[in-house]
């Protein structure tokens, strides 16, 4: 669904023109070991200004794409987009957000999150009683 309204922003006169951008997003798992890869197209970004967070059961992928300020320059045709962007996965496992880690190459940024392993049956808790 999400795809669908990003797409239709394409559509020049359907939208006001917007501000930023939307980048493009692949999610994959593999199984040995479980690791969830996430890979994030950021062609002309600065690695270091990109923004990663894990929270509530998301990644969250921020940051800017800047123009050079050049003088005299007049467009004739523009395409590319400029200006803030973020992007929300789901992620649909639980991830060790700790033992993260991410690269950046030709343009890609790639994130892998090792996959935690849930609790398996049920989980037995004692409750103690305090100053017993």
């Amino acid at each position: 669904m999400e795809e669908l309204f990003a797409d239709l922003c394409q559509v020049p006169r359907l939208v006001a023109p917007r501000r930023g951008f939307r980048p493009r997003v692949d999610v994959y798992r593999s199984a040995e070991p479980p690791i969830l890869t996430i890979v994030v197209e950021l062609a002309g970004i600065d690695p270091s200004e990109v923004e990663l967070a894990v929270a509530d059961g998301m990644l969250v992928v921020r940051g800017k794409r800047r123009r050079d300020a050049a003088q005299g320059r007049t467009y004739q045709h523009m395409e590319i987009d400029y200006g803030p962007f973020e992007r929300r996965i789901a992620l649909d496992e639980p991830v060790d957000s700790e033992a993260a880690d991410a690269s950046y190459e030709r343009g890609l940024l790639t994130i892998r999150l090792p996959v935690t392993k849930r609790a398996v049956g049920p989980v037995h808790v004692t409750v103690t009683r305090e100053g017993a």
